[in-house]
């Protein structure tokens, strides 16, 4: 390809090529101003712009004739509705293509699965092509050169990150590899290394990277320890057997340590404060998506998520990505604490078949209140729109009586164009209670179960704080209208009986302990599309989703005869497009997963 066209497709994706490093923070929501000669590139502005491309492939939105969930960094699609979070949603005939993921059943040919793939590693050639667009220009300062090459390190790591979660094997193009105008380079095998090689990338970033950047959106050196740990409790576990691997976890204590001691993080105060758009890159955060949702530039809004939108107004699309009546299950408490072993006995209340002007009543037992923060359900306000009620849904029968409700931002954040599906809510994909987490993790399979137990109690404080609780809303005047509750004294009235303590006895049996933590982390992340991979990396997922398929098959009539194979269905195949664009000298130089041929 021409770097003429590599221009042309930038220009298109939004890139401004006369960005300095001190413009306004909202630095990935520029328009171009104009196109620019090759000879532009290989100058300090021209070189801003082409890093701003690779930025640009994080929002699913870089890729002609894609949509934008195939390829959304929120992995909404691969990461939960393959779990046991969710559901495909919508109805039978919608989007084929997840339906065949959802059952576990993995096509080399699915389309979603292709464009993912294309979607992570055009990612990583355009930070490829930034850092080999560097070497050539003259006019810029020593610092800022090192910076632009530690950014595109990270934004080259983060890409290959998401394909080695997806792949069981992948090839790894680095900039010595790649060459624009001779494509035929980066037609190689798949890499052994690829681990290591993303873990250099990151440790040379975070060695380079500042504490804290002018800019919102760009990574710090933070975000590159704090994505280098993940990269390690990835690799902390044998996916074949479960056994943990303690040099990888070792290697994440100290990492994660160092970020906790750091001081630079804590937990905000509010759960919703990390999912809603007015409360964006703050003191949890460390490294967001941006998005932002304005007339003037559509292409800048998150439309990753644009899909799994309840059907009811001010929406109207799509009824994707509903939640599981597992996932539900899993709030409930008994005496503040979660039902580890017994949560899916019994199902929480719903609408099933109720009609919409039926009295109900919602589930009256105990209640993790991070519920009604995940998922939208009857009789329960959803976040300041309305009440939750059957035209949310679009077929209820074959999806379930549930609304996804974490990414939607409240009124104020969503709606341009027409189409109140776009919406300048950012994706947190790392944030400190990720680090606390992962460090509990660490922590019970070194045996250092009390250290484990006060890291989870952090997380269930938070949880546990009232102010966020959802509050109770009773029916105005009209369906579309609500009004909130307050007792007599002026206090908000909490919308359900939730009721959530800390682990007070000591943990002294590491299995019970490592169950309390990974069902936390599920609570904790439910609806962002780390499940699936969670279960994955702890080598778990066929026992786990097994079991829940086994009970969700007696609700949802198309999961009968779903089967996740151990050994297969923790990757996904490799786009045959991929294997088939891969030949050169007469062979292709990408080999098919042998569990899928």
């Amino acid at each position: 390809m021409k770097r003429n066209n590599i221009l042309k497709m930038f220009l298109s994706a939004g890139i401004v090529l006369g960005i300095a490093t001190a413009c306004s923070d909202e630095f990935l929501t520029l328009q171009p101003q104009a196109q620019y000669s090759p000879a532009a590139l290989q100058t300090a502005k021209g070189v801003e712009g082409v890093l701003i491309g690779a930025y640009s492939m994080l929002d699913g939105q870089g890729l002609d004739g894609q949509a934008p969930w195939e390829n959304d960094i929120q992995s909404w699609v691969f990461g939960g509705l393959t779990s046991d979070d969710a559901y495909k949603g919508t109805d039978a005939g919608d989007q084929p293509e997840q339906s065949f993921l959802e059952t576990w059943d993995f096509q080399a040919t699915n389309g979603h699965i292709k464009n993912k793939y294309r979607g992570l590693f055009k990612g990583a050639a355009r930070a490829n092509d930034a850092i080999n667009t560097l070497k050539s220009v003259k006019d810029i300062s020593p610092d800022r050169a090192a910076q632009i090459k530690a950014e595109a390190q990270f934004l080259r790591a983060l890409f290959h990150f998401e394909a080695k979660k997806m792949f069981k094997n992948i090839p790894y193009i680095d900039d010595a590899i790649f060459n624009l105008n001779d494509l035929q380079s980066t037609k190689v095998p798949v890499d052994p290394q690829a681990w290591t090689k993303i873990e250099n990338d990151l440790k040379a970033a975070a060695a380079v990277l500042p504490d804290k950047q002018s800019q919102v959106g760009r990574p710090t050196k933070w975000a590159a320890k704090a994505l280098l740990a993940k990269a390690y409790m990835f690799q902390g576990w044998n996916i074949a057997t479960g056994a943990a691997n303690a040099a990888k976890l070792g290697e994440a204590k100290t990492v994660l340590e160092e970020i906790v001691n750091s001081g630079r993080f804590k937990l905000v105060d509010l759960y919703r404060d990390n999912h809603d758009a007015s409360t964006r890159n703050n003191a949890e955060s460390i490294f967001e998506i941006q998005y932002a949702s304005s007339s003037a530039n559509a292409d800048a809004a998150n439309a990753g998520v644009g899909l799994a939108h309840p059907y009811a107004s001010p929406w109207g699309c799509c009824g994707f990505y509903q939640p599981s009546q597992n996932l539900v299950n899993a709030h409930k408490t008994e005496n503040g604490l979660p039902m580890l072993d017994t949560f899916n006995n019994s199902d929480v209340k719903n609408d099933q078949g109720v009609k919409i002007d039926a009295d109900y009543t919602p589930y009256e037992g105990e209640l993790d209140p991070r519920l009604d923060h995940n998922v939208g359900r009857r009789g329960i306000l959803f976040i300041d729109y309305k009440i939750h009620n059957l035209d949310f849904i679009r077929d209820q029968t074959y999806a379930g009586p549930y609304s996804p409700k974490k990414h939607i931002p409240s009124k104020a954040f969503t709606g341009i164009n027409g189409w109140g599906n776009l919406t300048s809510n950012n994706y947190r994909i790392l944030r400190y209670s990720m680090i606390l987490l992962w460090l509990a993790e660490v922590e019970v399979e070194i045996g250092s179960l009390e250290k484990a137990r006060a890291l989870v109690n952090q997380i269930r404080t938070r949880a546990a704080n009232p102010a966020g609780f959802v509050q109770k809303a009773t029916q105005g005047a009209t369906r579309d209208a609500y009004k909130l509750e307050f007792t007599a004294s002026g206090a908000p009235v909490p919308a359900a009986n939730y009721v959530i303590k800390n682990y007070t006895a000591p943990w002294s049996d590491q299995a019970v302990a490592r169950k309390a933590v990974r069902f936390e982390t599920r609570l904790e992340f439910a609806m962002e599309g780390h499940r699936f991979f969670d279960l994955q990396r702890w080598g778990i997922a066929a026992e786990v989703l097994n079991a829940y398929n086994a009970v969700e098959a007696t609700k949802r009539v198309y999961k009968k005869g779903a089967t996740f194979v151990k050994g297969k269905h923790e990757f996904f195949p490799l786009p045959q497009e991929a294997i088939d664009q891969s030949e050169k000298d007469g062979k292709p130089t990408l080999v098919q997963d042998p569990s899928y041929k």
